[in-house]
């Protein structure tokens, strides 16, 4: 297609790429960068311009919607599924919805990739394993597509593709140093957070898939224009279906979401490195509930008494988190409580029906949480290259020789100095 009739008509025919782009970001550092040995910079790089090519994409296709006066455009890549009366395609559905969650994922993504580059490379550093930067890019390119799949998909199932392997990414990256704690101690918190948030997600999934199960038995597909022309017939004979479904979705949002009773994993998920929290804990993987409930709109302004219980739910959890967030004194915890507080204002308004207030709040709260949590990583960082350098000077006596020397060293002026620091 011609550059002119792509400007006129639109970009719909790039979406495959808001997945291949990252994959293939991801797929080059892990086959070229050991045998061309690039250097932390190249991997952070191609990582970075995979994300961006994403973004890239992203733009384009919103500004094809934006052309298309918002109307949606399915764009089939292949066959899936084809059983019986189950009819679906790996299509990707762009509308206004889809690409403002493309946007806000691909945009904010991309931004903290180029910040872990300096971070990781220092982190790295501090916990004497050079060797997993290259890992925790492949990590990031790959949560990028799992949440573009999220995003995109046409199909419930499609979804649940993405919303599995933004789940998977979750617990590779918050349990990256699952040997170590923040001080480089051996310790084995950060894999055990990484469990928690794990299990709890496969607990709010199961609702999710009972959902699904429910929504193919009454209503007979999973592609979401056919589920929701068919939803109104089913809710005037069986209103209890529209209203299982609604609810057991619920359950999946309030895992995803960090709701009340699934919020427990969130605060111990800060466990994994700071662009972690950034990307994932805050700005992307946490929104895929609100994104869900929003998405399936047609089917909650049916039955207002589910509308009524998932706006309850969100309050509840919005007042909830941020009393506990005020007895909290880990930067990071602070700042997760707010996050679960601020998921539960966007699932209190999308469940009132204010589907453009939520939309609106998620994407103000990408931006400006992401920011405070780049900020305290910044902090963190440099309080542990303050210990480092404190750790320096007092591995050499008054007259420049060293008397210690070694990892084991530091790590012992590490404790103390945090010791220290923790006690004022």
């Amino acid at each position: 297609m011609h550059l002119s009739e792509s400007v006129s008509t639109g970009f719909f025919f790039l979406a495959p790429w808001l997945v291949f782009a990252p994959l293939t970001g991801l797929l080059i550092n892990l086959i070229f960068s050991k045998w061309f040995k690039f250097s932390e910079n190249w991997v952070g790089a191609v990582a970075s311009l995979a994300s961006g090519a994403a973004f890239v994409v992203s733009v384009l296709l919103a500004y094809s919607v934006s052309l298309n006066h918002g109307e949606v455009v399915r764009w089939k890549l292949a066959e899936w599924i084809h059983v019986g009366t189950l009819n679906l395609d790996w299509t990707f559905r762009i509308d206004s919805l889809s690409t403002t969650m493309m946007l806000v994922v691909s945009g904010v993504g991309t931004l903290i990739h180029i910040y872990a580059i300096g971070y990781m490379h220092e982190d790295v550093r501090f916990k004497h394993e050079e060797g997993r930067f290259n890992r925790f890019f492949l990590f990031l390119n790959l949560f990028i597509a799992a949440m573009m799949i999220l995003v995109s998909g046409d199909s419930y199932m499609m979804l649940f593709v993405g919303w599995e392997g933004v789940g998977l990414c979750s617990f590779l990256l918050i349990g990256f140093w699952f040997e170590m704690d923040t001080l480089a101690r051996p310790s084995w918190a950060n894999s055990n957070a990484a469990k928690k948030a794990f299990i709890t997600n496969r607990v709010g999934d199961f609702g999710f898939l009972i959902a699904g199960f429910l929504m193919f038995w009454y209503l007979g597909s999973f592609q979401f224009d056919e589920v929701f022309k068919a939803a109104p017939e089913i809710a005037h004979s069986m209103p209890w279906v529209i209203v299982a479904i609604t609810l057991f979705m619920l359950v999946g949002v309030a895992g995803k979401s960090a709701q009340i009773p699934l919020y427990i994993w969130l605060p111990d998920a800060m466990a994994g490195p700071t662009p972690v929290s950034a990307l994932i804990h805050a700005a992307t993987m946490v929104t895929a509930g609100v994104y869900l409930v929003t998405r399936s709109a047609p089917l909650y302004t049916l039955v207002p008494q589910a509308q009524y219980i998932v706006a309850m739910v969100g309050a509840g959890t919005a007042l909830f988190a941020a009393t506990i967030a005020v007895g909290q004194y880990d930067i990071k915890k602070v700042l997760a409580y707010s996050t679960i507080s601020q998921l539960g204002f966007m699932v209190a308004a999308v469940g009132m029906g204010a589907y453009v207030a939520g939309m609106f709040h998620l994407i103000t709260h990408a931006f400006f949480k992401a920011l405070l949590f780049l900020s305290a990583g910044s902090v963190i960082l440099g309080l542990e290259r303050g210990h480092h350098a404190h750790a320096h000077h007092v591995a050499h006596d008054d007259h420049g020789k060293k008397k210690k020397e070694g990892k084991h060293a530091l790590s012992k002026e590490r404790r103390r100095t945090w010791t220290r620091w923790r006690s004022r």
